[in-house]
């Protein structure tokens, strides 16, 4: 259970709601000031602190028993700089707890990521850094899994017209707007024509298992 002193890279509301029921102080780093403003108004208990990472705008070493980032390592270009910084944040025997998209079930390119990881890749990029890593994979229940496929299937359609597999061949930036505007199209057709599938599917359905290339998501516990 996550607990005590906590630094939550790359904040979100949600995650903040859950970690918040055991820390005993919370800390939270975006690069989003509009973000960190409406989480400071509600609570403003804990910090909130703005900066573009790596390196992380703290100065003091070891002070935290925990270090969460979700869904964050594939946006960073420094990425063993980022990894640095969590292993300098931690207190001993401190833990990071990291998640990211397992490449191997990504439909297409995502320009907005860096770098995606197999689950190899992502176990041994962590090994280098921290005594103990254990890698688990974010599976589905068959809901989850008919969404995926259904999902597959649409993406399919759109991306059979990249002849020329631009998607790999161009620049991640140019892709971006694109890639926002039919990925947007293709979540709002699945959302009308799939409405109760996509309304049956809660956090329940989701498990922790040791990662494969079948899980969605990379989930890492690391301790220092």
């Amino acid at each position: 259970m996550i607990g005590g002193n906590v630094l939550d890279i790359g904040c979100g509301e949600k995650s903040l709601e859950y970690l918040l029921k055991n820390v005993s102080h919370y800390t939270a780093i975006d690069k989003i000031q509009l973000v960190l403003d409406a989480l400071k108004a509600k609570y403003p208990q804990h910090n909130f602190i703005q900066g573009n990472i790596p390196p992380f705008p703290i100065q003091a070493d070891g002070q935290f028993d925990f270090v969460v980032s979700f869904q964050v390592i594939e946006h960073i270009e420094d990425h063993e700089g980022y990894i640095r910084e969590i292993v300098r944040m931690l207190k001993p025997g401190g833990k990071a707890i990291i998640s990211t998209p397992n490449i191997d079930m990504s439909l297409t390119r995502n320009p907005w990521h860096v770098r995606e990881y197999k689950v190899e890749e992502m176990r041994n990029l962590f090994k280098k850094y921290f005594s103990k890593v254990d890698l688990k994979g974010v599976y589905g229940a068959k809901n989850v899994n008919d969404y995926f496929e259904q999902n597959k299937k649409s993406v399919e359609k759109i991306t059979r017209w990249d002849i020329f597999n631009l998607q790999y061949n161009l620049p991640r930036t140019w892709l971006q707007i694109p890639y926002d505007i039919l990925n947007r199209m293709n979540r709002n057709k699945l959302s009308t024509t799939n409405d109760e599938l996509v309304k049956s599917i809660t956090i329940n359905d989701f498990r922790l298992e040791n990662a494969d290339e079948k899980c969605y998501d990379l989930f890492l516990i690391a301790e220092k």
